[in-house]
């Protein structure tokens, strides 16, 4: 399937020179985000893969369905102050300036094998923190997977030397 046909591109969305990757389209293609999940689906199938960690707030929307998918337990990284228990936190940069992430600090044990999932992959900026967290908990990470990759801001390279696979691959940033 052409997922990135489905995927429909706003541009000059949130400020002039973005074109916004918006997945709400696939999303409301049942067909073709039942494909999404199953391409994911087989391919961490048999790698003993303990949990998918998805990062807020579309990675929870793909995350979420692959470890359902999988009969894994979902765990989320979210922004600041949303999660009610002890968390560990990571700040990371932005274009624009800064962000933090928390996950609880129980969510993994140690020799952990994650996958983690997000929709999008921009700078890697995000990613580079779930991993740090990842990192702390002492966590092994198999795989990041994105829906997208915009492949002309270099993210992949950031999150080295972490194995990254993306469905769509865009030369669009």
């Amino acid at each position: 399937m052409d997922f990135e046909s489905i995927i429909r591109n706003i541009p000059d969305f949130p400020k002039p020179g973005i074109q916004f990757k918006d997945i709400t389209t696939l999303l409301k293609n049942a067909e073709a985000f039942h494909e999404v999940i199953d391409i994911w689906k087989s391919r961490y199938t048999g790698k003993n893969i303990d949990a998918i960690v998805g990062a807020e707030a579309r990675g929870f929307i793909f995350g979420a369905a692959l470890a359902y998918a999988m009969g894994l337990p979902f765990i989320p990284v979210r922004k600041p102050g949303k999660l009610p228990a002890e968390t560990i936190r990571e700040n990371f940069e932005l274009e624009y300036g800064t962000d933090s992430l928390e996950i609880h600090i129980d969510a993994l044990k140690k020799g952990d094998r994650v996958v983690l999932v997000d929709d999008l992959l921009a700078t890697g900026g995000t990613m580079a923190a779930i991993c740090r967290m990842m990192e702390r908990l002492g966590a092994e990470i198999e795989e990041i997977v994105f829906l997208i990759e915009l492949v002309p801001l270099k993210g992949r390279e950031r999150l080295a030397p972490y194995p990254v696979y993306a469905l769509v691959q865009t030369m669009l940033a």
